[in-house]
């Protein structure tokens, strides 16, 4: 596991524990390198019925399985216009966190759960008005 020096974790009111950078990150750098554990698709339908539901990615080359991001990879929160992306990267086995934007120390790092910045696709929770903000 790899990361950026300075990522912490705490709580917000809303949201619950969240990704922190106490240091300032620059668009493009990589924030985490995040191994993971793999769910082979026959296991996916536990994982609904268990807290890892909340904490999943969606992975391999149709993404019909599910990985766990270690590190703090599991524990970003969602917004509709993320200050960081990820990037599966199936043949290394990490989620990769990078910044697209600059973000100042003291900020909550978030990424779209969609994957893609703006996508505002229907989530299993109701999405903060605040994430949907640019």
């Amino acid at each position: 596991m790899m990361q950026i020096p300075g990522l912490y974790i705490s709580t917000t009111e809303k949201k619950g524990r969240a990704v922190f950078t106490s240091v300032d990150i620059n668009a493009s750098d990589t924030i985490e390198i995040c191994p993971v554990i793999m769910i082979p698709k026959a296991e996916l339908p536990i994982i609904h019925r268990t807290i890892l539901h909340d904490y999943y990615f969606l992975w391999g080359e149709e993404m019909d399985d599910c990985a766990i991001a270690l590190g703090f990879g599991s524990i970003y929160n969602h917004a509709v216009y993320p200050n960081a992306n990820f990037i599966l990267d199936i043949e290394a086995l990490t989620i990769d966190i990078e910044a697209i934007m600059d973000i100042p120390a003291g900020t909550e790092i978030t990424i779209n759960y969609h994957g893609e910045p703006g996508d505002k696709g229907v989530l299993w929770f109701s999405v903060d008005e605040d994430s949907m903000k640019i």
